[in-house]
């Protein structure tokens, strides 16, 4: 059987940035140091106003294609992971294969997940690759969760960042791609929705942070369910790619806040020289998270020969899922 390997990984930040100091000035009671200590972010980038998920995903795309001598020819397949489209209708990827200028010949899908999304989009590329569909798959993550936040929610405001992701996975050179545990539970919907976001439920011409426009997010019950469920994700992606605990070399999970990734950390039991941390310059950026602090350590030296490395993302759906990845 084939085997399934990132090859690299870029991502594109917007220009415009958040400051935890912009955000105080703008709620007196929500002290800076209050935001950086519990949250650890000390800022976030935020799309313009004209500025969209294709528009992210193709400067992504382009920083990956110049930074490795990546031609678009070789792709053959383009998986976008997103929850702010440009359209409903049609496909986002669509949109980037014409804008890359990416062979019509290439496969193009849009899938809707959140902050598992990454780990989902790697589960698909092996898919393809193992199934001998494709031989280069470009994974984008990009999302602009700014545009579905009322400008009066500090809490999400200074959580989230908007930001975009490429990654080139194919089956020669790079990390390879293990066995995956993937969960869901959609009873959870409603604790992270936006509840006028699709065809069930229109979006109105309220302004009201309550009114289904915007982005809700019961921050409580999304901490009980992380603290429920990822400790066994992590036991099982281990125990069936045959490993120990003691096996793996660093873990990367989803960069939701540094409060909630502690929690888990000492629950699990890691240790926090193998537990790898980015997103105090960035945010919370949902499916990008994941390639961002992926990245990150791969520039800063962390990731060396011969690693096993875990990642896990988990969020919104509910939805959660893991794999080792060998560097």
């Amino acid at each position: 059987m084939k085997s399934a390997k990132i090859n690299c990984i870029a991502y594109y930040l917007p220009e415009s940035i958040l400051s935890n100091e912009a955000l105080s000035q703008e709620f007196p009671d929500w002290p800076i140091n209050k935001i950086t200590d519990k949250i650890g972010i000390n800022q976030r980038h935020i799309a313009a106003d004209d500025e969209f998920v294709s528009d992210m995903a193709v400067k992504a795309c382009e920083k990956l294609f110049n930074e490795y001598n990546i031609s678009p020819a070789i792709i053959d397949y383009i998986l976008l992971c997103t929850q702010s489209p440009d359209y409903h209708i049609p496909t986002t990827a669509c949109l980037v294969q014409d804008k890359l200028g990416i062979p019509t010949s290439a496969g193009a899908l849009d899938f809707n997940q959140g902050c598992s999304g990454y780990i989902y989009g790697l589960s698909l590329a092996k898919g393809l690759i193992t199934a001998g569909i494709a031989k280069n798959v470009l994974l984008v993550t990009s999302e602009t969760y700014s545009k579905y936040i009322h400008k009066e929610d500090r809490g999400n405001r200074s959580i989230f960042g908007d930001a975009a992701s490429a990654t080139l996975i194919s089956d020669t050179n790079g990390w390879e791609i293990g066995d995956f545990v993937l969960g869901t539970n959609g009873r959870g919907a409603q604790n992270l929705i936006v509840k006028n976001s699709g065809m069930r439920y229109h979006m109105t011409s309220s302004t009201n942070i309550d009114s289904g426009n915007y982005l809700y997010m019961d921050g409580p019950e999304i901490f009980n369910f992380t603290i429920e469920a990822i400790p066994g994700l992590v036991n099982s992606v281990i125990k069936k790619n045959e490993l120990a605990m003691s096996d793996i070399d660093l873990f990367f999970f989803h960069q939701a806040n540094k409060y909630m990734l502690n929690h888990l950390r000492k629950k699990i039991g890691i240790d926090e020289d193998r537990f790898v941390y980015h997103m105090q310059d960035c945010g919370n950026t949902v499916s990008s998270t994941i390639p961002i602090v992926l990245k990150e350590a791969l520039t800063q030296g962390k990731v060396k020969k011969k690693m096993n490395m875990l990642l896990a993302g988990f969020g919104v759906g509910y939805s959660w899922g893991s794999v080792i990845i060998k560097s």
